[in-house]
């Protein structure tokens, strides 16, 4: 038994997918597959129940798979402790973002960070918010950007910055003419917004009630498909299906021009998100951190 076929479990366990599993543990599906029987075989006990839409743990291995999730977090605090005896500029650091953040914001702060540490190679990926947290946990990521609240025990979260949203629209929509949006006149609109699971959808309902109402009503809120993006929507409304809510920093990245699509803000107080970082509490390169923090602050500042 290694640790390695206990991230393997793990992962499988949560994706129900030999092929995603596989893509997030960097191997192929046949060497996944291999390893996940070969541990069954060791343990003497089936693990997984497959079929062909989906694998999922079996009573004992949902058991199982639960104490190697603790041996993970672990190793990961035993990683931490050895990492606080090392340069902590040097060693590498893995940094995850969520889906309506990463895009926009690591190509702003990245070049920033390798000034700022030129011999701490970065290693960067994007995800769900429940998917970034599950990889903090367990040690496979040493920091990551979210937006807040984000709870989670023995986790250190520190605020950014607070990032307004706005409203993407056709150029000749009737809300154009407006120099400010009024929240209360979205519910009206043929709305598009991401699918369940996104923290970015959540946000929006939350903090525009007047379209939660709608939504449940079911009446003129439209989801994209599952797994979309911010970009999908941005196609969505260039096709005249509707219009969005961008975070301001996905606003200001486009491929349409003025005459195709235009934002607007929103009234004061106008509807916001607080951007923030989380780490483990057991993390021990501070220096690393307050790196990656002042890169993202000089960043922004250029912007501004």
């Amino acid at each position: 038994m290694t640790l390695t076929e206990l991230r393997y479990i793990v992962t499988l366990a949560q994706e129900q997918h030999f092929g995603r599993a596989a893509d997030r543990c960097y191997v192929s599906q046949p060497t996944l597959s291999i390893a996940v029987k070969k541990l069954e075989d060791e343990l003497g006990v089936a693990l997984f129940e497959r079929t062909k839409s989906r694998v999922h743990p079996t009573p004992l291995g949902e058991q199982i798979v639960k104490q190697a999730n603790l041996v993970l977090e672990q190793t990961a605090t035993i990683k931490d402790m050895a990492d606080a005896g090392k340069d902590q500029l040097s060693s590498p650091l893995s940094v995850g973002a969520i889906f309506t953040i990463g895009p926009y914001l690591l190509p702003q702060f990245i070049p920033h960070l390798q000034k700022l540490a030129n011999k701490m190679p970065l290693y960067v990926e994007d995800g769900y918010t429940h998917t970034l947290r599950k990889k903090l946990r367990n040690g496979e990521l040493d920091v990551i950007i979210v937006a807040l609240p984000f709870n989670e025990p023995d986790v250190v979260t520190q605020a950014l910055y607070d990032e307004p949203f706005v409203v993407l629209m056709p150029h000749d929509h009737p809300l154009a003419a407006k120099t400010e949006i009024d929240p209360t006149e979205i519910g009206s609109q043929q709305l598009l917004l991401l699918g369940e699971g996104h923290c970015f959808r959540d946000q929006v309902l939350t903090t525009c009630p007047n379209i939660h109402q709608t939504e449940d009503n079911n009446s003129n809120v439209r989801t994209a498909a599952e797994g979309s993006s911010l970009e999908t929507l941005r196609h969505m409304v260039a096709s005249g299906l509707g219009i969005t809510i961008l975070p301001e920093s996905a606003a200001t990245s486009s491929i349409y021009s003025s005459n195709v699509l235009v934002t607007r803000p929103f009234m004061v107080p106008a509807p916001m998100r607080t951007v923030a970082l989380a780490w483990r509490a057991s993390f021990p390169r501070h220096k690393a951190i307050d790196a990656l923090r002042k890169s993202i602050q000089i960043a922004r500042t250029a912007l501004q």
